[in-house]
């Protein structure tokens, strides 16, 4: 046996990672689909909402960005079920991450917003169009195109944070790492292999990334 790294070991212990790496896309995916609607919902109470409410979302922005990730979902494990909100750490780990990442999601849907020419809002009042259909077939669809580049690069960010979620006991891939390693006293084979998860992933989807930006940008010419 290699006393560095024990290769007959690695192989044996790949079918728990693979279950765990399932978890960890799994988590990425549905932090993925809470953060984009938390995002945009937060853009448009930002942008369109009286005064009031648009500073509170401007604070709450602030605050879900400026605090740590892992504060935050430690707040949500300890302290929601002394206030009888019972929740399991997979759901808690999933709104943790919608909510982190909706907030700079926001920024990137200002951004993308804002950049399209105000002569696009003066059009569809020509058109008579309501604001709201206006917003979500004229203006949205311009918007998304240039942020995708943006989009991507979080959404590997959040893909990369999930080994927080070990901290609260959600079993996702560094979870399963650090019981193995626990259990056996080899902490090389898992951890390594569980880098070399991330890497792969990590590479595959910024290249998807790129993939998606130059089909959209093909679509808009």
């Amino acid at each position: 046996m290699n006393d560095i790294f024990d290769l007959d070991f690695a192989i044996s212990i790949l079918p728990k990672l693979a279950d765990a790496a399932l978890v960890t896309l799994e988590m990425t995916f549905a932090g993925f689909l809470v953060a984009l609607p938390v995002g945009l919902l937060l853009v448009c109470l930002r942008l369109y909402t009286p005064a009031a409410v648009s500073y509170a979302t401007v604070g709450l922005i602030e605050f879900l960005r400026s605090t740590p990730l892992l504060a935050q979902l430690f707040f949500m494990y300890f302290v929601f079920p002394t206030w009888g909100l019972n929740l399991s750490a997979t759901v808690i780990g999933i709104i943790g991450l919608g909510l982190h990442y909706g907030a700079y999601y926001s920024e990137v849907f200002r951004g993308g917003i804002e950049s399209v020419p105000r002569g696009q809002w003066e059009a569809t009042t020509a058109l008579n169009l309501s604001p709201q259909r206006a917003f979500l077939r004229i203006i949205l669809p311009q918007a998304l195109v240039p942020v995708v580049p943006a989009v991507g690069n979080y959404l590997i960010a959040l893909f990369k944070e999930t080994p927080i979620l070990s901290a609260i006991a959600v079993a996702e891939l560094m979870q399963r790492a650090k019981v193995i390693g626990a259990d056996t006293f080899r902490y090389t084979e898992p951890i390594t292999l569980t880098g070399i998860f991330f890497l792969v992933m990590s590479l595959l989807s910024a290249a998807g990334v790129r993939w998606l930006e130059r089909r959209m940008r093909k679509g808009t010419r």
